[in-house]
């Protein structure tokens, strides 16, 4: 076989697999391994002959993630918010005011705001946080493309050519979720938002779809879903836990809050999933979770940790005391209520 056609395992993959250091704004991260593999990538695209049109695809795709990459990443380590939502919905509608007050309150927790940079509720949300608090993700339209107001001209705003980035930027950055009501991309937005958690691409975050005080545009989508996918049996029970109807500002800020209460974050180490705690679980609590969330263990049990050596370049988190467990992999509606459980709301 010629060293072009190789697979990727054999030039690095399992270096690619390897826990690497988390992104630092300051200290530097050693990746020549990935930049060896990308390389070899080119060079395949090269030996291929691979057509022009998809190589203006493949280089825009790499342009756009790389400035969206280096604008975020001063504020990796904060939590940010997604706000999704029609850029039809004007300012004297409760819907607007909704997201003005949510992007408010959020931006006095400390959280960072992320919307579309449009209008609608894209701009109540950054009108709410502020400029400082407000991060864009616009994408080039040729109607309803423009910048709002409150993010127009900020080194935080990012403009991007394809949907894919900027989605991905949407999900990858964000400690949560809150979807207001929307015309088809909304709709998208949240539905893809929870097809990657029930899937497990996506790791486990709040997600909330707000109406307004006596709306029913997610109630009614939530009939549905239980009706048509729950009682069809194309998704499982414990699937609806993965995300929160509610017509209440207050609510929407506590269920967000509350999932990072004793929950920190989530990653994969080998076969291993491991939960980063605020704080170390009481024995009873423990004993609860062996009890009550056994059917989601492939083997073995749940063990209150420290931080374990392959997390070493991820300095500091090493601090917080660790749940480690053999994952399924399956049940991600039974994981988040072990996240809501360890955050002591009842199953």
């Amino acid at each position: 076989m010629n060293q072009d056609d190789l697979p990727l395992e054999a030039i690095g993959e399992d270096e690619i697999q390897r826990p690497q250091p988390a992104d630092d704004p300051i200290k530097p991260v050693d990746s020549q391994d990935m930049y060896r593999v990308m390389r070899h990538t080119i060079n395949r695209l090269e030996k291929d002959q691979t057509a022009r049109g998809d190589l203006k695809i493949l280089s825009r795709t790499l342009r756009e993630l790389r400035y969206a990459f280096k604008v975020f990443r001063p504020f990796r380590r904060r939590r940010k918010l997604t706000i999704f939502g029609s850029a039809r919905t004007n300012p004297d509608h409760p819907e607007y005011q909704a997201a003005v007050e949510l992007g408010q309150r959020m931006a006095k927790h400390g959280w960072m705001v992320i919307t579309g940079a449009g209008g609608g509720i894209m701009e109540a949300g950054h009108r709410g946080a502020g400029r400082e608090a407000s991060l864009g993700l616009n994408i080039m339209l040729p109607f309803e493309q423009s910048a709002n107001e409150y993010i127009e001209g900020d080194p935080k705003l990012v403009t991007m050519k394809y949907f894919f980035t900027r989605k991905l930027m949407f999900v990858k950055e964000c400690s949560a979720v809150v979807c207001l009501p929307g015309g088809f991309g909304t709709l998208d937005e949240a539905m893809e938002t929870l097809t990657l958690m029930q899937t497990g691409k996506q790791t486990m975050t709040p997600l909330v779809l707000l109406d307004h005080p006596g709306g029913s545009y997610w109630k009614d989508l939530g009939e549905f879903i239980e009706k048509q996918l729950g009682d069809g049996g194309m998704i499982s029970p414990e699937d609806v836990r993965l995300y929160k109807i509610t017509n209440s500002v207050d609510e929407a800020i506590e269920e967000t809050l509350n999932f990072y209460r004793v929950y920190h974050s989530m990653r994969y180490v080998k076969n291993r999933l491991v939960f980063r705690l605020k704080a170390p679980l009481a024995e009873s609590k423990l004993a609860y979770i062996q009890e009550h969330y056994s059917d989601i263990l492939v083997d073995g049990t749940y063990e209150q940790t420290a931080a374990l050596p392959e997390e070493i370049g991820e300095p500091d988190l090493n601090g917080l005391p660790r749940l480690v467990f053999h994952f399924n992999r399956r049940a991600l509606g039974r994981l988040r209520m072990l996240i809501d459980c360890i955050n002591g709301r009842p199953d």
